[in-house]
């Protein structure tokens, strides 16, 4: 998206991941379906103006917030600034905590640390081009005709702001 950065062709080793990732994802959601094992993540949204920046991975239709797994001994707070530095390429000193879902998510008893980021203009961002595959700076009024994930629509519901009434449905019914 212009003004977010350079986007990087993919390369043949990018599309050796994206092709993993794809592949991978549906099975591990299987194994995690007949184990139900528990899993911690963090997930940031990013405010820029009157806009979320959204972002695709390259194994999910739907679009999300940039964030992952918090690993065994890191914060949620580390782990979400990690992920953004991995997915985006984004440097972020200090996020605010935004709220926590818990829930079934993916086959996994989840727990979910939400951050905030306000920025004043469109930061610069790189893309792994493997796990993160597209953004876009979606003006909040117009959240309704994205497909957003489950946690994303959630965080948005529980925020009472913007709540996209076509993702509702989509909102795993765990999730609060």
């Amino acid at each position: 998206m212009s003004g977010l950065g350079p986007v990087r062709s993919a390369t043949l080793i990018d599309a050796a991941w994206r092709i993993a990732f794809r592949l991978g994802f549906p099975l591990a959601r299987a194994w995690w379906g007949l184990r139900y094992p528990p899993h911690e993540g963090a997930l940031v949204a990013i405010y820029v103006g009157g806009a979320l920046l959204l972002v695709r991975s390259s194994y999910r239709s739907a679009w999300s917030f940039p964030g992952g797994g918090v690993r065994p001994g890191e914060t949620p707070e580390a782990a979400a600034q990690r992920e953004l530095a991995e997915e985006i390429g984004l440097a972020a000193d200090a996020l605010l905590p935004a709220g926590e879902a818990f829930g079934i998510l993916d086959g996994r008893r989840d727990r979910l640390h939400f951050f905030e980021l306000r920025l004043d203009r469109p930061p610069q961002l790189r893309l792994d081009n493997r796990e993160s595959i597209a953004v876009q700076l979606a003006p909040l009024h117009k959240l309704d005709g994205i497909a957003l994930t489950g946690p994303v629509a959630a965080y948005l519901q529980r925020r009472r702001c913007c709540v996209p009434t076509g993702t509702l449905g989509r909102i795993p019914s765990k999730l609060p």
